[in-house]
């Protein structure tokens, strides 16, 4: 654990039959989930050495080409910006999976290594067998969840938030998770939301070496952090938006996820809201805004069904619970004033 921060609860003796998700998802805590997973196969093969681990992904791989990271050597595993924030400083390369565990294998004793990042790969688009004997199968728990693996070197995904609620599972190799509650946002002065290393906005603060002259409020962030580090078989349940910040200890690391949303198919991210929020927003005078906070807090943030209980439930359209119905009737309807 890293000393600045408080470590993360964990839990002990958990099994994927016995997982307590009902008891996660009500609490929203991150939690660890010690020795969750060890017993997966690509977990004993990892403990025996990372070219075990390598055997068990290349014997469950179909051939199909996978999307990865690639940095010079002066990118020290960390995928970020240039000096201007206006590119990344690394490549988006394409090719097999058997390629890159190759070059992977032959850079195990390199101190300083290119950085190689295969990063959030569909388990049953390129490993479709894996899943026999590495799996959560949170089906069992009522949960519809594929699996993505991540695999690399020494690599940091700097610290973001996911809209899913996430249960991360460390197969090989060992990875420091820190952690940081939804409010502390402005205190980790997220980057740019385009170009982005991995999907998501990123804290463009150096974790390892902060400047806390440029970036003073990451030291109120410091107080509010939790860190952990996880050994091969542990896992970590992550809660929906909180931000976590993952660093690869070792020179071969492999981790399994689990994203699910807490809504049914038809209501899109949230992301999407933002977007929009800033476009028709942001930008408007501060007493346009402040009526406009109170207008959402109304009819977004309030209770659900506040904006309507004074209404006849017939009359109650949009303020009334969003069926699949009603919402591709809500698409149609946003889709036509946008186009105008």
């Amino acid at each position: 654990m890293d000393a600045r921060f408080a470590p993360v609860r964990v839990l002990e003796g958990c099994r994927p039959e016995t997982l307590p998700l009902r008891r996660l998802l009500e609490e929203g805590v991150p939690t660890v989930l010690k020795g969750l997973v060890r017993d997966w196969g690509l977990v004993q093969a990892g403990l025996r050495s990372p070219q075990a681990a390598m055997d068990h992904l290349r014997r469950h791989y179909n051939g199909r080409p996978v999307q990865y990271n690639w940095g010079e050597p002066a990118t020290a595993g960390r995928p970020f910006y240039n000096e201007d924030f206006t590119a990344l400083n690394c490549q988006v390369r394409r090719g097999s999976l058997e390629q890159v565990l190759d070059e992977l294998a032959a850079l195990l004793d390199e101190p300083n290594p290119p950085t190689y990042y295969v990063a959030s790969l569909p388990v049953d688009y390129c490993l479709p067998g894996l899943r026999a004997d590495s799996d959560l199968d949170l089906a069992a728990h009522g949960v519809n969840a594929p699996p993505a693996i991540w695999i690399g070197n020494r690599v940091t995904a700097s610290c973001h938030y996911d809209a899913p609620d996430n249960i991360a599972c460390c197969a090989v190799g060992r990875r420091r998770f820190t952690l940081f509650p939804p409010e502390q946002i402005a205190n980790l002065y997220p980057g740019p939301l385009d170009p982005t290393p991995g999907g998501q906005a990123i804290s463009v603060v150096d974790f390892e070496h902060p400047d806390l002259v440029r970036y003073p409020r990451f030291a109120q962030a410091l107080e509010a952090g939790q860190s952990v580090e996880l050994e091969p078989g542990d896992a970590i349940f992550i809660p929906s938006m909180w931000w976590h910040h993952v660093q690869g200890l070792t020179p071969f690391t492999v981790l399994v996820n689990y994203w699910w949303g807490s809504m049914p198919a038809w209501i899109p991210t949230p992301m999407h809201a933002l977007y929009h929020a800033m476009w028709a927003i942001r930008d408007r005078p501060e007493r346009e805004k402040r009526a406009w906070r109170e207008v959402f807090e109304y009819y977004v943030f309030g209770p659900s069904g506040r904006a309507g209980e004074h209404l006849p439930e017939q009359a109650r359209g949009l303020l009334g619970p969003i069926d699949e119905v009603r919402a591709r009737q809500l698409r149609a309807m946003l889709i036509q004033k946008l186009n105008r």
